[in-house]
Formats: structure tokens, sequence, C-alpha cells
């Protein structure tokens, strides 16, 4: 069990308390596979059985009736196969390779969506998708980055808007008669504190979540009428491609024309909506992995509970460290003030037998050296993702987003729960 410290009951190694974070969550990954196999197995596998045996039934039928060898029959259906994968279907569908076909399938390559249904068969294009899907994904990966900052920058407008309506009915004269100094006073330390006020991660998530909610039942709705599915197939359809997931099972947008001579518009639309629906699942999901980190310090301070009695709060434990990259709420935050750049300087230089001339530098002297670089780099990363770089002088929180990079830094310091300064 992982001590808050980075020590362990009846063990003399220290464990860093973002590693245990780290085993913790891919422990939590590995069981949430685990069960999700289990359900899926269990719900999907009789249906699989069953389309075996009948398709075993109707190729039986089929070879008889028509007194074809199973050889033969089944190097005419390989040889279908392959043409499925160039894009051949046996219902008349949009052509995969001109103009819009193949904007249709760039778009599923940066997005990284990748529904399957087109894939490039020669070598040049194999080639050309590598290098083409390198810079496009990174690419967009940065616009939905800068997406959720500007998502996150406006639900905090609109909700500290709110807030100080809220917090200024409480000093506004009631019956006409004028609010007294001491009021006054306090109206002004109200409006003083509003300065740092920053929403809560819970309620942007619930935001998110319904602006995702209602994108998605929107497009389903178009999905539904224009191409024939079931409704809950169109919100599955919505989740699989919002969430970029991409089966390819079901793919929007295929057949050449559609009816009522909406096809353009129908392109548009569904181009419109998954554009929409990427962006606002994609900030979800960063909004959701603050609460499993959350979810995953709490664990931590419950297996921290059995060491403190074996190490008592008299004095500094020798392998004990401050604290680092918490996310927590308010009331349970811990804060330090030490800098990202003096962390991995401190647990190295803290080694005795530590000199630092006239011997070759040791593999231990290498890794925190390293450490410390990567940690200043990160930190000016984050600064410039976020847009206003602090002084070098000034101290630094460490609350889990300091010096993180992409999402997690651009949520650095915006919501409650990442916020240094309450």
């Amino acid at each position: 069990m992982a001590c808050r410290g980075g020590c362990c009951c009846g063990s003399s190694s220290p464990i860093n308390e973002d590693n245990a974070r780290f085993l913790l969550l891919a422990l939590f990954i590995v069981l949430y596979l685990l069960c999700g196999a289990a359900v899926f197995s269990a719900l999907e596998q009789p249906k699989e059985r069953e389309a075996k045996e009948r398709w075993a039934q109707r190729f039986e039928h089929f070879s008889q009736k028509y007194n074809l060898s199973k050889k033969d029959l089944r190097n005419f259906l390989r040889n279908y196969e392959e043409a499925n994968v160039a894009g051949i279907r046996v219902d008349t569908i949009r052509p995969r390779w001109d103009f819009t076909g193949a904007f249709y399938f760039v778009g599923t390559v940066v997005s990284t969506i990748g529904f399957g249904m087109t894939t490039p068969a020669t070598i040049g294009g194999k080639i050309f998708l590598m290098f083409y899907g390198l810079l496009g994904c990174a690419a967009t990966i940065l616009f939905f980055n800068l997406f959720l900052e500007r998502v996150i920058t406006v639900i905090a407008f609109v909700l500290k808007s709110f807030h100080e309506r809220r917090r200024n009915k409480a000093v506004l004269p009631q019956n006409g008669r004028r609010v007294s100094e001491g009021a006054e006073a306090g109206g002004v330390g109200k409006r003083e504190e509003l300065a740092g006020w920053k929403p809560s991660v819970y309620c942007v998530m619930f935001i998110l979540g319904a602006a995702a909610i209602l994108v998605s039942c929107c497009a389903s709705l178009m999905y539904s009428a224009a191409e024939g599915w079931g409704y809950l197939d169109s919100l599955y359809f919505c989740f699989v491609a919002f969430s970029t997931i991409g089966f390819g099972d079901m793919v929007s947008s295929q057949r050449i024309s559609y009816e009522g001579h909406a096809t353009a518009a129908y392109r548009v639309g569904n181009f419109f909506f998954i554009l929409t629906g990427v962006c606002c699942i994609y900030s979800l999901f960063n909004v959701i992995s603050i609460v499993i980190k959350q979810v995953l310090n709490w664990l931590l301070r419950r297996l921290e509970a059995p060491c403190r009695r074996c190490f008592p709060r008299r004095g500094p434990h020798p392998h004990r460290h401050p604290r680092r990259n918490v996310v927590a709420p308010g009331h349970l935050r811990a804060r330090r003030d030490p800098s990202i750049e003096t962390d991995a300087i401190n647990e190295s230089e803290t080694d005795p037998g530590r000199r630092m001339s006239g011997e070759m530098i040791s593999m231990r002297d290498f890794l925190a050296a390293n450490k410390v670089n990567l940690a200043i780099m990160q930190k000016q990363l984050s600064e410039m993702a976020v847009g206003h770089p602090r002084p070098s002088g000034s101290c630094s929180h460490q609350n889990g987003f300091s010096g993180g990079v992409g999402a997690l830094g651009i949520m650095n310091n915006r919501l409650a729960e990442t916020s240094v300064d309450r």
C-alpha cells in the first residue's frame, strides 16, 4: 500500500506518489477491461454463434441448390472480400476516391475516427498516409485542445456572472434603506473574493455532458431520417463517431444521393455534427479525467491510513517527500511551495554519496538531471499553452496539472479543483 510520502509498509524502498497513482490507474484499467470483456462476451457471444450456424446452413443450401463445389464457392467469397476492402459493395454507394469521397476519408484520418470503410490500396497512398496523418492528427489534437480552452473560458465567464449576481443580491439595499458601512465593506470583500473564483469541475462536466447529449440527440434525428436507421442505432453511431472509436459498422453519408434532393445539405449537416460532437466529447473526456484523478487521490489517502500507524508524525521520515501532483477538492488539497525546478534536484542532491567532480557521472545523477530538464520543459510548454507564463521567481503549487502538457496543462488553474489559489 502506497504511503503519502512514497513509502510502503514492510518495504525499504520509497515509492513516489506519482508512480503509485500511475500503478493504481493501470490496475483500474486492467480490471475495467476484464469486466468489460466479461459483459460483452455474455451479451454478444450467443448472437455470434447463431450467426455462424445460420451462415453454415445458407452456405450448404446454396452449394447444393446450384450444384457448386464448396471450394469454388469459398474462393468466390474470398474474391468478394478483397473487393469489399477496395470499397465495392452489393448496393450502389458513392465513389470512394473522387474529391468528395477523398475529403471524407482525410477527415476521418486527421480526426482519428478511422471508420475503415475506405483505406488506401496503393503503395504510394499508404506511404503518403503515414506522413499526412502524422501532421494532420497533431494539428487536429491542437485544435481540440484550443477548443477545450475556449469552452472552459466561456463556461467559467458565464458561471462567474451568475455567481456575481447571486452574491450581489446579498448587499443590495432593502426597502429603500441605505446599506451600512459594515455591509459596504463586506460587499467590497466579496467582490475581491470573486476575483479568484473558479467554477467547479462537476459543474463544467454537467454542462459539457448536457451539450454532448443535445448534439447527439439532434444528430440522431437527422441520421434516422436520412439513413433509415433506428433512433437507438443512430445514438450508437453518434457515440462511436464522436468519441473517435470509429468501428465502421455504420457509416453516414455513403449513398450517392438522398431523397428530397437534400444531398448537399445532409453532407454539410453531417460534417457539422461530427465536428461539433467530437469537440464536445473530447472536452468531456478530459474533464472526466479530473474526476477520475480525484478518485485515485482519495484511494491513495485511504491506503495511506495504515502506514501512518507505522510512521507516526513525530518528525520528517527519511524516505518521505512532500506530496506532488495532487488533485482534490478544495478542503482536502495540500499546498506546497517548492517550485517544479527544485523537485528533482532535492531528490538527487540529498544522496550523501553524490560527488560532482573528479569521477564519472552515475546513472542516478544522469536520470536526475534529465528529470529536471523534462520538468522545466513541461512547465514552459504548459505556460505557453495557457497563454500567460508565470514569473520565474513565483512559487508553484503542484496540484496535478502544473507542468502538464496538452489538455491537462490547459485546464491547469482554470477549475476550482485544479486551482492553487483557493
